[in-house]
């Protein structure tokens, strides 16, 4: 995956230059980005274009963007929606399980472990139903406070915690189940 730097060059002038800040904001953002289309299980090899798109969206929607608020939230909301999308376009195709490419680490075994464990977590939340997901990785991944997250996906507060409730149990069975079905220890 390249850099928000490299993308650059793929915008039109037009959008870039017309208002900087969002850029930046974009910019500083971009690998928070790709980490969270990744866990709404948008393939390895579509995140730059969603990025993309999210930035599209963001840029379209500056405008309206509170600067008081945080910029996670805001920017996780549009990758739902934009993650969603590309899911609803994909439904004809067999879900393929989330991978994510291993980080370096020192010592060869660290990596494995890191590498398996990392794939155990994003099998798992393949098989949370993504409403579900995206409140969980919001909540408990991305430590983002129930009331921001139910005001970006619009939804009452008491069902944002009834998904996180369902969500949390849902990604506990999936881990023992695969556990079990791939002899993790």
């Amino acid at each position: 995956m390249t850099g928000a730097v490299d993308l650059v060059s793929s915008f039109p002038a037009a959008i870039v230059g017309e208002d900087r800040s969002c850029f930046e904001a974009f910019q500083s953002e971009f690998d928070y980005l790709c980490r969270t289309l990744r866990r709404l299980g948008v393939r390895p090899e579509d995140v730059e274009d969603e990025a993309h798109e999210v930035f599209l969206v963001l840029n379209r929607k500056w405008p309206e963007y509170e600067q008081s608020r945080p910029l996670r939230p805001y920017l996780f909301g549009i990758a739902f929606r934009v993650a969603s999308a590309r899911s609803r376009r994909q439904q004809r195709e067999l879900p393929q399980p989330l991978e994510e490419s291993a980080s370096e680490a020192p010592r060869p075994d660290e990596e494995l472990e890191a590498t398996d464990a990392r794939e155990l977590v994003l099998a798992a939340l393949s098989r949370v139903p993504l409403p579900r997901r995206a409140v969980f990785v919001m909540h408990d991944i991305d430590e983002i406070p129930m009331r921001d997250i139910t005001t970006t996906l619009a939804l009452p507060l008491f069902t944002g915690y009834s998904r996180l409730r369902k969500a949390r149990r849902e990604f506990e069975a999936a881990v023992k189940e695969l556990r079990k079905e791939r002899f993790y220890p």
